[in-house]
């Protein structure tokens, strides 16, 4: 057996239970799915497979956990970002749109639910999400999607200025609402114990074994890595924003866009007393957003994004100490002890797509930011799809694989509306 490759540091790098030990394929291997991804939703769709009794190997090109699934927030948010519920059903239709919502509604819950049932030590708190609005036009925005997910049964209520200074330990915000199904984990060690359930359950992990390339092989697919191959009848492209060209046009129809994480010293407790109270989790409404939660050793966890990435260990550190010490002024000097950053999937249209991408091979790409929740409830449903079920009959409806036009350019382009996400934040 060998050890996970080093993950690049950071916060979880460094507090993160092990994965389970691995060791990269070697020769020829027969399963029933092969899965090519070893973070939310390849390993969320592993393990559900082979509790129902699927053989199922599991290719990773570094380590579980390398992508944005160990480098992200590690917030358990029930709620798309863009989008709500009563947009689902018109762009969508009735029927799926609220299996859609219904899904989002129930994926934090699910995660936390899984969590527990494996016994997962990753830190998981689910004392719930509020999202503040920065701007008192932003206070309807609220009202409104705290109505339309409390309309579809989900724990929600409208905080108004001081319920939310109350609740934040903050008076830059002028109101919010509260999903109680919310939290937050440590991200890494929460990808690490999917692997080990998944690995309890059955499944052949190898790490250190990246696919180069996806064929038919008479009635299988042969996926093949450096050391050997995986043999199967379905094949799941479990890679999102770390897509390549393994599947033709794939890696095209998500943008990629950087995001900084860092966390703070440990603060003291009188301060972490006063902030975020409860430990809840806080992303508000802006488009250049502001997000922080706590880890168990009291650093708050933020971050940030930028246009320009030159420079951004500093340019970073005064920004968010900046930042902090406007919404939290009791926190008073700003020292942070981890700074790092990962890629979120964002497409064109800003829903996630699943994809059926021949007989027998299938794929989810762009998160759009909510990848722990949603992946990991995905992971089921694609698993009871893939043992017998009609790919029709997914809450997220199949789509058709759509690369973005000029993809580079895209690319750059996605970086520079930040700038105009910053003008709009100012002007509510």
């Amino acid at each position: 057996m060998t050890d996970a490759p080093a993950l690049p540091p950071s916060l979880w790098a460094a507090t993160a239970p092990p994965g389970p030990a691995t060791r990269p394929l070697a020769g020829d291997v027969t399963a029933d799915v092969a899965v090519v991804g070893a973070g939310y939703t390849g390993l969320s769709t592993a393990l559900h497979l082979a509790q129902r009794g699927a053989s199922v190997v599991v290719v990773e090109a570094a380590a579980v956990g390398w992508g944005a699934s160990g480098r992200n927030n590690g917030q358990v948010i029930p709620t798309h970002p863009r989008f709500d519920p009563d947009h689902f059903v018109a762009m969508l239709g009735p029927e799926k749109g609220e299996a859609y919502a219904a899904l989002v509604r129930d994926s934090a819950g699910y995660t936390f639910d899984l969590i527990r049932r494996h016994g997962m030590d990753c830190e998981a708190e689910q004392n719930g999400w509020i999202q503040p609005a920065h701007r008192p036009g932003r206070v309807a925005l609220s009202r409104r999607r705290a109505e339309q997910w409390g309309r579809r049964g989900a724990p929600v209520e409208v905080l108004d200025r001081q319920q939310t200074a109350a609740v934040t330990g903050s008076d830059f915000w002028h109101g919010g609402w509260l999903n109680r199904d919310g939290g937050h984990v440590n991200p890494l060690a929460y990808a690490r114990g999917l692997a080990h359930a998944a690995v309890a359950a059955g499944v052949r992990l190898h790490e250190a074994s990246p696919a180069t390339g996806l064929a038919r092989d008479g009635q299988r697919w042969r996926v093949t890595t450096p050391g050997g191959a995986v043999l199967a009848g379905q094949v799941v492209l479990a890679t999102n924003a770390y897509s390549d060209d393994l599947w033709p046009g794939l890696r095209r129809t998500v943008i990629p866009v950087r995001s900084y994480q860092m966390a703070t010293r440990p603060l003291g407790e009188n301060v972490r007393r006063s902030i975020l109270v409860g430990n809840v989790a806080l992303s508000d409404t802006q488009g250049d957003l502001h997000f922080f939660r706590f880890d168990r050793a009291g650093r708050l966890v933020s971050g940030g994004a930028l246009v320009v990435h030159a420079g951004h260990d500093a340019r970073l550190r005064r920004r968010i100490g900046q930042r902090l010490q406007k919404v939290f002024p009791q926190i008073g000097e700003v020292a942070f002890d981890h700074l790092w950053h990962g890629s979120v999937g964002i497409t064109a249209d800003r829903m996630p797509h699943l994809h059926e991408l021949a007989p027998g091979v299938v794929a989810w790409i762009g998160c759009q930011g909510r990848g722990v929740a949603l992946a990991s409830i995905l992971g089921r449903e694609i698993a009871r799809w893939l043992d017998g079920g009609d790919g029709r009959d997914m809450p997220l409806p199949l789509s058709p694989l759509r690369p973005i036009a000029a993809h580079g350019f895209a690319r750059r382009i996605a970086r520079g509306m930040l700038l105009l996400y910053r003008w709009r934040d100012g002007r509510g």
